[in-house]
């Protein structure tokens, strides 16, 4: 029975922590590509701030359904 216990929380250590990994490295690119656009365009600084930060929303709400999806997996055990 701890064997099942076992893998039951290294999924959810999976579940969770690959979500976050791919997350991180999206953000990472997303604001660096940001910037780069800002320091080319200062005009549109503001136009690219607004959409940069919509889509770190969006890209945080996978890591949230990773951290759900956790969840899920440590709610069903035995």
């Amino acid at each position: 029975m701890e064997l099942v216990y076992g893998l039951i929380a290294i999924a959810a250590a999976l579940a969770i922590g690959l979500s976050t990994i791919g997350v991180g490295i999206g953000q990472g690119i997303a604001a660096a590509k940001a910037f780069e656009a800002m320091a080319r365009q200062p005009e549109m600084h503001s136009k690219l701030q607004t959409t940069m930060i919509l889509a770190m929303g969006f890209m945080e709400a996978l890591a949230i359904y990773g951290l759900l999806i956790a969840f899920i997996i440590l709610g069903n055990m035995p």
